[in-house]
Parts: structure tokens; sequence; C-alpha cells
């Protein structure tokens, strides 16, 4: 049976539909989406549509009223008016898509690269974004025309960085509050670069908000671009709408429909674009996708074949240093965070831990305990303010803790892989499926498109999804919780890696979907031969999958080895305590009172 069935329906169809077919339902946007139109083709081609040379003056036109050779009349100058109109449109319109393109790469790149990186080069930008900010705009374009001439370019240039500070703050926002998302670190431990991802993931978020801002400032740069060409502080010579409406306001009293024709090109236009944002705003908010409900969590219980009844304990390290399989090796691995106001907390302390070539290997604790802490320092994920104090992590015999960012790249995605515990939070909402799966074996192996494509497929039908094709073609939303999950199982093993970090992979799941993944990870470990360190809390899935386990508890291991030697002969009373708190072997629970019996 299918499990497309399972997921909610949100909004499918208006999720594959791109922004401008939805804006085409709403008539106020198609009204100003047609007289833009008009605009755009009349800046591209008025120049060249010109009944005359806009420069040209006569004095039978100076004033002149309307006739059939000049629809529109002649200005204070003989110049005709319709002819000056069709190419102011082209300078105006130019001059504001130039301030519009500065502020662009300015604020949304600062916002994008600030945002996502922070630290110093965060605190720097918001001072430079701040002083931008404080800065009088009028009187800076003032003091550019004093030094620089009256050139509408460089005014609208230097008006595009004034606007940046819009963009900045916009992205920036938007940017740290997803820089930490699971999907972003799911697209770190793919193997994707800084630049890929801000590019694709994170940029994707913002790139609406952008939109409709740039819709609303190149209305702005519209009109503060007329306000200093109607104060006469642009070039006389250069026709525009500012121009124009300076020279109708001089004429009022002689010939006041001279104000009328740029007043409408400047007003319909800031009018247009402002409706066509709050459509836009308007229809993205009625096609967000609603967040989906999570699963409450439920235990699996199953048993397993015998194994050698060795424990290993921590403090009995000659078997984790003279082991020649050990894949992955930590010794004395201490994981703090800073605290505000100076000083650190320690959340892992001091833990010592191999996974062996080909092995699965559980590390089981409560929450708190600092497994996932474990993990994430393995991964070289740690959370902001999170950092490996003292202690060594070794992947096949090469140290990642000490060679930085640069050497957890060059394996995450291609040696090391994640499976996350939240699978709706790992998948990038904006993204089909099929293009997160088709990105890192691009990006990781190399493949063309189509390859890439046919790979994914056959993934997706190993992981036992019943239409691989559609499941390709689907977004997050329209698909189930389960699903999910093994569409992250399938791209956590796409590219072949040694080692699986599979974080909690059955938490979120119900309890049938969680004992078909587990099938699915056991199946695709033996198929592949990868060690898979599997962090969990539930002693059904460490009995069902592992080979050994780690226990932890407030940071430290406190016991290691065979599973089947743990359950037997656990010796730590922790350990004790936990397989103590499973209600297999325990007495049952009482029946419940009933409610007239509580109330007697």
């Amino acid at each position: 049976m299918t499990e497309y069935a399972a997921a909610p329906v949100v909004a499918p169809t208006l999720a594959r539909q791109s922004l401008f077919r939805r804006l085409l339902r709403n008539p106020v946007a198609v009204a100003a989406l047609a007289f833009l139109a008009v605009v755009a083709v009349v800046a591209v081609v008025g120049r060249w549509i010109a009944p005359v040379d806009p420069t040209l003056s006569s004095l039978q036109l100076v004033v002149a009223d309307p006739s059939a050779a000049h629809p529109l009349g002649g200005d204070s100058a003989g110049r005709d008016v319709l002819s000056r109109l069709l190419s102011a449109t082209q300078i105006s319109i130019a001059g504001a898509l130039l301030a519009l393109v500065v502020a662009l790469l300015v604020g949304v790149v600062g916002g994008l690269i600030a945002g996502y990186y922070g630290g110093l080069l965060d605190t720097v930008s918001s001072w430079l974004t701040a002083i931008v900010m404080a800065l009088p705009a009028i009187v800076v374009l003032l003091a550019a025309r004093a030094a620089l001439g009256p050139s509408i370019w460089v005014s609208m240039a230097i008006f595009g960085v004034l606007l940046s500070p819009a963009f900045f703050r916009l992205v920036h926002v938007s940017v740290r509050a997803v820089r930490d998302e699971l999907y972003v670190d799911a697209a770190r431990v793919a193997g994707l670069s800084d630049a890929r991802i801000i590019g694709r993931h994170i940029l994707g978020v913002v790139r609406a908000p952008i939109i409709i801002q740039s819709a609303v400032l190149l209305g702005i740069a519209i009109a503060v671009q007329s306000g200093l060409e109607f104060l006469g502080l642009g070039d006389q010579a250069v026709p525009t709408w500012g121009g124009m409406l300076n020279d109708g306001f001089a004429q009022i009293y002689r010939a006041p429909v001279l104000m009328l024709w740029p007043s409408l090109a400047i007003g319909l236009t800031s009018m247009a674009l402002v409706l066509v944002a709050n459509a836009a705003r308007d229809e993205l908010e009625r096609s967000a996708p609603r967040p989906r409900a999570r699963r409450r969590p439920a235990a699996v219980s199953d048993t397993r074949a015998d194994r050698p009844a060795t424990i290993v304990h921590p403090d009995d390290s000659r078997a984790l240093v003279t082991d020649p399989d050990v894949l992955l090796r930590v010794r004395d691995l201490v994981v703090a965070y800073d605290r505000e106001g100076g000083g650190s907390t320690q959340v892992v302390k001091g833990v010592d831990l191999d996974v062996r070539s080909g092995e699965v290997h559980g590390l089981i604790g409560e929450s708190g305990s600092g497994k996932t802490q474990t993990a994430f320092a393995i991964l070289g994920l740690l959370s902001s303010g999170g950092h490996i104090e003292a202690g060594s992590i070794e992947f096949a015999g090469d140290r990642l803790d000490e060679a930085g960012e640069g050497s957890y790249a060059r394996v995450r995605g291609r040696r090391i892989a994640y499976v996350p515990q939240e699978p709706m939070s790992n998948l990038d909402p904006s993204f089909t499926i099929g293009s997160q799966l088709v990105e890192p074996l691009r990006v990781v192996l190399g493949l063309s498109r189509g390859e890439a494509r046919s790979r994914a497929l056959a993934l997706l039908e190993r992981v036992g999804i019943p239409d691989p094709a559609h499941a390709f073609a689907a977004y997050p939303h329209e698909i189930s919780g389960g699903m999910a999950q093994r569409v992250l199982i399938a791209g956590a093993v796409s590219c072949d890696p040694e080692l699986v970090i599979a974080d909690e992979p059955t938490t979120a799941l119900d309890v049938t979907v969680q004992a078909e993944v587990l099938d699915l990870l056991r199946d695709l470990q033996r198929e592949r031969g990868m060690a898979v360190l599997i962090v969990t809390h539930n002693f059904g899935v460490v009995a069902d999958l592992c080979d050994r386990v780690s226990v932890m508890q407030s940071g430290r291991i406190v016991e290691s080895g065979p599973v089947d030697a743990i359950f037997d002969h656990p010796e730590h009373e922790y350990t004790c305590s936990l397989l103590g708190a499973i209600l297999e072997d325990g007495d049952a629970r009482k029946p419940l009172e009933s409610h007239k019996e509580i109330t007697r």
C-alpha cells in the first residue's frame, strides 16, 4: 500500500505553479502587469518609435496645443511632448533599474554572506549598514551632484547604495532564521559547498521577499529620481519624467496639461509596482505549505542472534587502540558551548568511541546525555557557539578536528553520510525530492544530469518507494514522514559512503514505519558493507540493528561492548537502570480506574 495517502494535502497545485501563473488569476495584478508590460516595451523601443527627435526645437511648437502631427503638443522649448515622453520613459526606467541593481548586489550579497557566516563579518556588515541608513539621502545626492556633476547614472548608482540596507536587513534576518535549519545541515553533509548552499538553498528561501521588496524599491527609485529632476538637479539635456514635470510646472499657468503626462507616467508606474508587490505577497502567503503535524514516537522491540559476551569498558583502552579495523576513532572528545558573559559549558566530557568497518554501532542514552552533540562533532556540524575543546577525531587515519572545515568538507557526503532525526525538516521545501537527490550526485560524483536522475530513481526504488517517478517530482510536503525518511536514507547512501551516522532515524515515525525503516537500514548496510553509527535512546533499535553499543550518561560513555553482552550482563548501574526501564520483563501496569470509581 502506498504511503502517499498518509501525507496531508497542502495546496499541491499552487506549490507547483510559478508565482507569475498565480498572479495571472488576480485581476488587479493582471491589470498592473499589463501596464508595466507596456511601460517596459516603451522603455525598450521608445526612442526609436518617437515621431521626431525629442531634442529638436521649433518656435512653432512652443507651448503648442495638441495636433495631428503632435498629439500631445509642444513644451516650453518647442519640443514634441510625445517624443520626449517616449524617450524619457527609457531614461527614467533605466536609471531606476540601475539603482535597483546596485541595491541588490550590495544588499542581497552582503546579507547572504553576513547572515550565513555570522561572527565578525556579521558585526562589521551590520555596523556599516547602520551608518549608510543614518546618512541623509538628499544631502548625499546633492553633494554627489556638486562633486561629480548632474549625471542621472551617477546619482542613481549612489542612491542604489543608499537603498541597499533595505535588502541587507531583509535578507540578513531571513538568512539568520534559516542558516541553522536541518536541511541546510543536510546539504553540508551531502558535500555541497558553502557557495552552492547559499546560492540554492538559502537564496531560495529569501527570493520571494526580495522580489516583493524590489517592486517597492523600484517605485521609490522612480519617485526619487523624478524628484531630483523636478528640482532641476539633473542633466537638463537628457529627457526624463522629472525634467518634463519641472518644465510643466514652470508653464502651469500657460499650459497646465504639460504636467499631466509625466505625472501620469510616474504615478501609474509607481502604483502598478506596489499593486504587483502586494499581489505577489498575498499569493505567496496563500500558497505557503502548512507545517505537517509530527507523529508521536513509538518504541520498537525485537531480538537478535547471540554474540560474543565480552564487555569493553571505557577505561580499558587496549581494544580501542589496537584494533586495525577501526574506521572512526574518537579520543577524549570534549565539546563545549560558549556562555553569555564568558566561559563555556561542556556537553561532551572526554568521550572515547570506536566504530569498525562494516559494523553497526549504537550510541544510546537519555535525552541530554550528549550523544547527538558527539555525532555533530564528528560531522563538524556543531551549532553556533559550539566547539571542540579537547580530544581528537580520526576517520580512516585522517584527523578531522585539526584541519578545520576543509577536512570535513572533503569527507562529508563522499565518505561520511548522515541520516537525520526529523525527515521533513531536513528536506528543503522549495525544491522537489528529485532535485535534492540529483544535486549531490552531480556535485560529489560528477555525474551528468541524466545519469544522476537515473541513479536517483533507482535509489528511490531500492529504498522501497512504490512510485519512484511520482516521488521524484513531488515536493516534501506532498509525501509522508515515512517516505521522507526513506528519501533521506537514499540520499545518504547515494554516494557510497564508508560510514553513515543515523541520528534517531525512527523517532518521528509510527511503529509500523519504524520497523520498515530499520529493515531498510539493515539491508543497505549488509549490501554495501558500510559502517553505521546509530544515535538513539531506544534499546529496541539497538537490539534489532546493532553489533556493538556504547552507553552515554551526562556527556560520558559509561559502558561499551557487544550488544548481547550488554543486554545479558550490564555492569554499570546506569545501563542497568536503562534496561530496567524496559517494560517487557517488568510488572504489568494496573488497570485504569473507571471515571465512576475516581469520582466516587
